[in-house]
């Protein structure tokens, strides 16, 4: 195994992880809203399901895409469709009292494990993941190794996003701040959404 190409690996892996994204920004959402242990399933849902995600690039998918560049499309109009309706929810969500938290409902582990496949942010750092640090190990133990590398860093950054957004919330405790925070959320939701459509 190369040290300096796993090392350099992480560092990739890491910057990517943690900066802001559609799963950060929904993550942070639900820990302000749901709080961290109703928040669980979501993170949970974001690391195993983007771990798997990269594991299937690595065995193929990405051919796939590259001889059906129709299905990419649609994968990724699909996205952004499902993310204006998750922006809209979240901009809509009451304040985090305990009748709100009662009738709300955080993403579930299946809905935010599925979510990836439809994450176009999560689709480019597996595939630039797969092609440029596959040196790493000899095949398919390269595979194996980076997604687990990418599971240990996704955990990280899910506990983290959340944890901030949980800190939130006994700073944001009035209904109109906690509705500007939801709307802000929303809205670089939406913003996230900038680099994928301008791509073409």
């Amino acid at each position: 195994m190369s040290q300096q190409l796993t090392v350099a690996f992480i560092v990739f892996a890491a910057v990517s992880a943690f900066t802001p994204g559609p799963n950060n920004v929904m993550l942070m959402s639900s820990g302000l809203n749901y709080g961290f242990r109703r928040s669980f399933q979501h993170m949970a849902g974001v690391t195993i399901g983007y771990a798997f995600l990269v594991i299937v690039f690595g065995f193929g998918l990405g051919a796939i895409f590259a001889t059906y560049p129709l299905l990419q499309t649609i994968l990724k109009y699909a996205g952004a469709i499902y993310l204006v309706w998750l922006a809209a929810v979240i901009a809509m969500s009451r304040p985090p009292d305990a009748d709100a938290a009662a009738q709300g409902k955080p993403l579930s582990f299946f809905g935010a494990a599925l979510f990836q496949w439809i994450n176009v942010k999560g689709w480019v750092i597996a595939i630039v993941s797969v092609s440029a640090y596959a040196a790493i190990a000899s095949y398919p133990w390269n595979m194996i190794i980076l997604a687990l590398i990418i599971l240990v860093i996704t955990m990280g950054s899910s506990l983290t996003w959340v944890l901030f957004g949980t800190a939130l919330q006994s700073l944001v405790k009035s209904p109109r701040a906690v509705r500007i925070f939801n709307i802000t959320m929303a809205l670089l939701l939406i913003a996230s959404l900038y680099p994928v459509l301008v791509e073409g």
